[in-house]
């Protein structure tokens, strides 16, 4: 059976796994959950995921959401070989780091940031934008030495901290002073560009920019 994929085509964490499924060349059936209408509370998707949240995945009854999950099981089921997640026990842990550091620290101090003024118009904490450039900093460290974050090739560690750092530049975030990242970036879109790079990931990161922007001017 094709796997189902509930998701929202601007979410980053939905367009990880958009990337993911063109990279590995797996179809997937898309279904558009609108959370800005509510759509995640219906009692139908509510039975299949407490939590209402995307992305959801459903494959043949396994239902996973968190999208870093969903990653780490695509590759496992669908990948030809180990490149994007190493079977090498030492690679696989620092993957499954840096997947944990996006989650937990970097996509999480990004979101603190940007989204209560995106989603409810409250003013900028410039608190919350130190923490930010403190993770990116942290970030930045991680790649001392490293062409990709984790392994010598890129991986699904890549895939989801790239999607994090393209939403950070798009919402207009100074990445200047941040070489490292700025170099392994451009290097992750070069080796993205053929799994429709544009389309599924940085077209849409500007519409989520576009809207943090309207609520920045109200």
């Amino acid at each position: 059976m094709t796997p189902t994929l509930y998701y929202l085509p601007p979410s980053p964490p939905c367009r990880s796994i958009l990337l993911l499924a063109k990279m590995l060349d797996v179809e997937l059936d898309l279904k558009v959950i609108n959370i800005m209408q509510g759509e995640q509370m219906k009692p139908e998707f509510l039975e299949m995921n407490p939590q209402h949240c995307v992305p959801t995945l459903n494959d043949d009854g396994l239902v996973l959401w968190e999208s870093r999950a969903i990653l780490s099981y695509m590759v496992s089921a669908f990948a030809k070989d180990d490149t994007l997640y190493p079977k090498d026990v030492r690679v696989r842990a620092l993957v499954d780091q840096r997947l944990m550091f996006d989650l937990g620290t970097l996509y999480q101090r990004m979101t603190d940031y940007y989204f209560p003024t995106m989603f409810m118009g409250a003013p900028l904490d410039e608190t919350k934008k130190a923490k930010l450039s403190e993770a990116l900093g942290w970030f930045d460290e991680i790649l001392r030495g490293r062409q990709y974050s984790a392994a010598d090739n890129f991986t699904i560690a890549d895939l989801t901290l790239m999607v994090t750092i393209s939403q950070i530049e798009a919402f207009g975030f100074d990445l200047l002073s941040y070489n490292r990242i700025k170099q392994w970036y451009n290097r992750c879109k070069e080796y993205m560009e053929p799994y429709d790079y544009e389309n599924l990931n940085a077209q849409q990161a500007l519409v989520l920019a576009e809207m943090f922007k309207e609520k920045l001017q109200k």
